[in-house]
């Protein structure tokens, strides 16, 4: 198939544009939490006597907002998979962005006690249901419209919403806690982040509504179609990827296990470590995010463009193997105290997690078929959150509780890379799929592998 055989009429440009733009808003309405939960959040909704006891209590609700992301990723990828990504998206943008609003408006533990931390719990689930549908529709949908050649550098653009949305979120706060003073920021300034994403959301649903449905998709539609009106009755989409395409599901957890775990211990759980801790000033902490989030959003694009040209996996194992030997130098620059040592740290760890997190999203969209495809990256990549990137900061604090050091939290990030460089090591190589044909065809009209050759090169 030629590259641009699935690129629309508009332009491959317009539906990345789209998607990016989507995805960065709602990473930054679900980052900010993140951050506020590490910033103030402990004791405006969560007041304890041990300022570390009161934020690994945020954090837990930090974490409930991954546990609504598997629900959110097969209730959005049935319905993507069976009414089309776009409408999907547009539905995830306004339900994150309507909670994260709500966030800026609710009174604190002060106000009407007890009640606070509950409206925050419901408000956060309602973020990860959303988040939950938001990844697999975004990837899929500039996948499915981009070509064989280019698409793990076209699909690593949504990628780059994730920092994106990061840098925009610990931009706006770096921003308030350099013009308030503490007490101002502890009072009204942090809600200003939150009440933004309402304007934010009304940029992206301008901007998602335009872009055109994947051809792909359109094409598997008419032929589940066809075959209706011949009596053909199809299982639902999660039921065909739980008997059809189980190991696929447990390759992309495994892909994202070692990358979604390192993300939030390089950013997170470092500015608990770094305020909490260590007693630097927020500003020190947030700027090293800033500065790493932006350099970070410059090269994911950059892994994926790589991806294309010698395989997704070689790509992902460069971050995993660097990551697993990274984790033990990280601390010990951050514990040094200078805000360039730290920013130096932070910059690296996440050029390392860009080289697993830039070839991803092609390389799940690959692993499943047109009619699945929704269900299956989603319910991968979301399954993966959950067990991953939820648990990572309260694990990583109560190490750091439990034993006063960093050494078992490098330890724990170290043995997270190590299972994304097995599952990797072990899964077929994906580059190159036409996404248009299900993989039985391919596999069927697939010319014979030489004799000798590795099961990446079969694949």
């Amino acid at each position: 198939m030629p590259d641009t055989a699935t690129t629309p009429r508009g332009g491959i440009g317009r539906i990345v544009g789209a998607s990016l733009i989507g995805t960065t808003i709602e990473w930054y309405d679900f980052f900010l939490y993140g951050s506020a939960a590490a910033l103030v959040f402990n004791t405006l909704f969560f007041p304890t006597a041990d300022p570390l006891v009161g934020t690994l209590i945020a954090f837990v609700t930090y974490a409930i907002g991954f546990a609504a992301r598997p629900l959110g990723g097969i209730v959005f990828g049935h319905f993507g998979d069976k009414i089309g990504r776009k409408k999907l998206l547009v539905v995830s943008l306004l339900m994150m962005g309507g909670a994260t609003f709500a966030m800026g408006l609710l009174p604190t533990y002060e106000t009407i006690g007890v009640g606070a931390p509950i409206l925050l719990t419901v408000l956060r689930l309602i973020q990860g249901f959303a988040l939950g549908g938001e990844w697999g529709g975004a990837v899929l949908i500039v996948s499915e419209h981009g070509g064989d050649k280019h698409r793990g550098f076209w699909a690593s653009w949504p990628q780059a919403g994730a920092p994106g949305g990061n840098l925009l979120a610990t931009g706006v706060l770096a921003l308030l806690a350099a013009v308030q003073s503490d007490a101002a920021f502890q009072s009204w300034g942090w809600r200003v982040p939150f009440l933004l994403s309402g304007l934010l959301v009304g940029i992206g649903l301008w901007i998602r509504v335009s872009v055109s449905e994947s051809p792909v998709f359109l094409e598997a539609q008419a032929k589940a179609e066809a075959e209706a009106a011949r009596g053909v009755k199809e299982k639902a989409p999660v039921v065909q990827v739980f008997r059809r395409s189980w190991r696929e599901v447990l390759s992309a957890i495994g892909t994202r296990f070692g990358e979604n775990i390192s993300y939030y211990i390089l950013t997170s759980f470092l500015l608990v470590y770094a305020t909490v801790h260590l007693g630097l000033a927020k500003s020190t902490a947030l700027n090293a995010v800033l500065i790493g989030s932006a350099v970070h959003f410059a090269t994911i694009p950059l892994w994926g463009a790589l991806s294309d040209r010698i395989g997704r996996r070689p790509v992902t194992l460069i971050g995993s193997v660097g990551m697993a030997l990274w984790a033990f130098a990280f601390f010990g620059l951050v514990d040094s105290g200078s805000p360039a040592v730290i920013t130096l740290a932070v910059t690296a760890g996440l050029l390392l997690h860009g080289a697993m997190y830039g070839p991803q999203a092609a390389f799940i969209s690959e692993m499943f078929d047109t009619k699945v495809r929704y269900s299956g990256a989603s319910m991968g990549s979301q399954l993966a959150s959950i067990i991953a990137g939820a648990l990572a900061p309260i694990i990583a604090i109560e190490l750091l509780k439990d034993y006063g050091s960093s050494f078992p939290v490098s330890v724990y990030l170290c043995a997270a890379a190590v299972v994304t460089t097995i599952t990797v090591a072990v899964t077929r190589e994906t580059r190159g799929r036409d996404l248009s044909r299900p993989r039985d065809e391919e596999k069927a009209a697939a010319p014979a592998a030489p004799a000798g050759a590795s099961a990446g090169e079969r694949a």
